[in-house]
């Protein structure tokens, strides 16, 4: 095997990599990714074995075909310390040993033979849809901080995609939750689709979300009982699924609170970022103390101080709650409107909060107590 590579392009595929692969791996080779030239195209793969991605590289100089696999890290360590946009000279000097090669560094690294890289091939051609790259993205950054880090809970640790219709408009909705705060948020789809209800994992989330920032096109999805796959111009990523049963939050999203205030986000996610800082473990809850088109913001603190902060906001009411710090800030910071409107029942009940840029996503924090 021997070819030639873009310093960037090839730097930019392993670090996709990295983020599948465990640091931490009882099996040498799963350290691996599995390298493979021919037809004049470079694959590399990486898996942890419950996630599996291929990217595949175009613009590269292929002498002679052949595969292997190498350690995933160090190969990536060392590129991204080449200049930047350099040829790399790639080869394999004898069974066990890659050189990589440019301007006027040579490595040899130590390799593991391609036989052994653990490779499941799969027919999920069955019921495919696409659907927009960003589109995609929206779901994932609106859900992905309400999953929960409750491993005793594994059906919450992860995002719940299924298929809506409302008033024959047919949607790909996402839901998330970590019993102290829930995310939906949905799109539209052309037409209603084939596709079984799926969680998916934490890890497949983070990963689909880097590879999606970077690209902006189609995505072709397809479910096959307990896995799924995403493929994107010159990447795909398998990912097995959550087996459990997703709580039917439909019943938590409040129905009844009619007290209304409205704010202006930025203003808002800036005072309460502000008033937080107080709170060291951001564990001290912000106290909203609203009276008519008045907030008061306040945090206080044992060990370190108390803050307050006052905003001119449209209410209509009389309300004292509070609520974590963070879960305001997470929600706040992935609104598309210039205001948000969060509507309250009383102190003890959830708060909906939804967003007038976006009348597909609502979102629902709980108060704290004390």
């Amino acid at each position: 095997m021997k070819f030639n590579v873009n310093q960037q392009d090839f730097q930019q595929a392993l670090n996709y990599c990295q983020g599948v692969i465990e640091k931490r791996s009882t099996l040498p080779i799963l350290s691996n990714i599995l390298m493979e030239a021919n037809n004049s195209k470079l694959t590399i793969t990486a898996t942890d074995l419950d996630l599996i991605f291929i990217h595949q590289l175009s613009n590269v100089e292929i002498i002679e075909e052949g595969k292997t696999t190498t350690t995933s890290s160090i190969v990536y360590d060392i590129v991204r310390k080449f200049s930047s946009g350099k040829k790399i000279n790639l080869s394999l000097t004898d069974v066990s040993k890659l050189q990589v090669e440019s301007d006027k560094s040579i490595f040899n690294l130590n390799c593991i033979n391609a036989t052994e890289f653990p490779l499941t091939e799969e027919n999920f051609n069955e019921n495919e849809f696409s659907i927009k790259s960003k589109q995609l993205l929206k779901l994932l950054n609106k859900c992905k901080f309400s999953v929960s880090n409750d491993e005793t809970r594994h059906y919450l640790s992860g995002i719940y995609f299924h298929q809506t219709e409302v008033e024959d408009k047919n949607y790909l909705t996402a839901a998330a939750t970590d019993s102290h705060r829930m995310s939906i948020s949905k799109i539209r789809l052309e037409k209603k689709i084939d596709f079984e209800p799926i969680i998916l994992p934490k890890k497949t989330i983070f990963q689909l979300c880097s590879l999606l920032d970077n690209y902006d096109g189609e995505v072709k999805i397809s479910n096959l009982k307990s896995k799924i796959k995403f493929e994107l111009n010159n990447s795909i990523l398998i990912s097995k699924l959550i087996d459990g049963k997703f709580p039917n939050y439909i019943q938590v999203i409040p129905k009844n609170n009619q007290k209304k205030l409205e704010i202006d986000l930025q203003a808002f996610l800036n005072s309460v970022d502000r008033v937080a800082s107080v709170s060291l473990d951001k564990k001290d809850g912000v106290k909203f103390n609203l009276s008519k088109d008045t907030l008061n913001l306040s945090v206080n603190n044992t060990n370190s101080g108390d803050g307050k902060e006052t905003l001119s906001v449209k209410f209509d009411h009389e309300l004292e709650i509070s609520f974590n710090s963070r879960y305001l800030i997470d929600v706040a910071s992935q609104l598309d409107g210039k205001n948000v409107e969060i509507l309250f029942n009383d102190t003890g009940s959830p708060a909906l909060i939804k967003d007038p840029g976006d009348f597909d996503s609502i979102f629902v924090v709980m108060p704290m107590k004390g």
